[in-house]
């Protein structure tokens, strides 16, 4: 297994218990085939850029290892997902 880490930044209009329902979600999609080491969100912040008509953003970072073939499950999911208006997986 691998040790990865993945920056998701998530619109700032979703409600607060949306919002934890979501960071939950995928901390259970990446328990599924690995391991979460650590989330540590780091609250809204403002983009360096407008995103998806979006000034800010809140951010959530994971920490965690995982088989690569679940980092496409990973990326796939954060795609369809409406209220996810960036992310990025990084290998450490």
């Amino acid at each position: 297994m691998n040790k990865y880490e993945s920056v998701v930044i998530i619109n700032p209009n979703v409600e607060e218990t949306a919002l934890k329902a979501l960071i939950e979600r995928f901390e259970t999609l990446i328990n599924t085939d690995g391991k979460v080491e650590k989330v540590n969100e780091l609250g809204k912040k403002k983009l360096a850029y407008e995103v998806k008509k979006n000034k800010e953003g809140y951010y959530v970072v994971y920490d965690f290892e995982a088989n690569p073939q679940l980092i496409a499950e990973l990326e796939r999911n954060y795609r369809i997902t409406d209220d996810i208006i960036k992310f990025i997986v990084v290998k450490k």
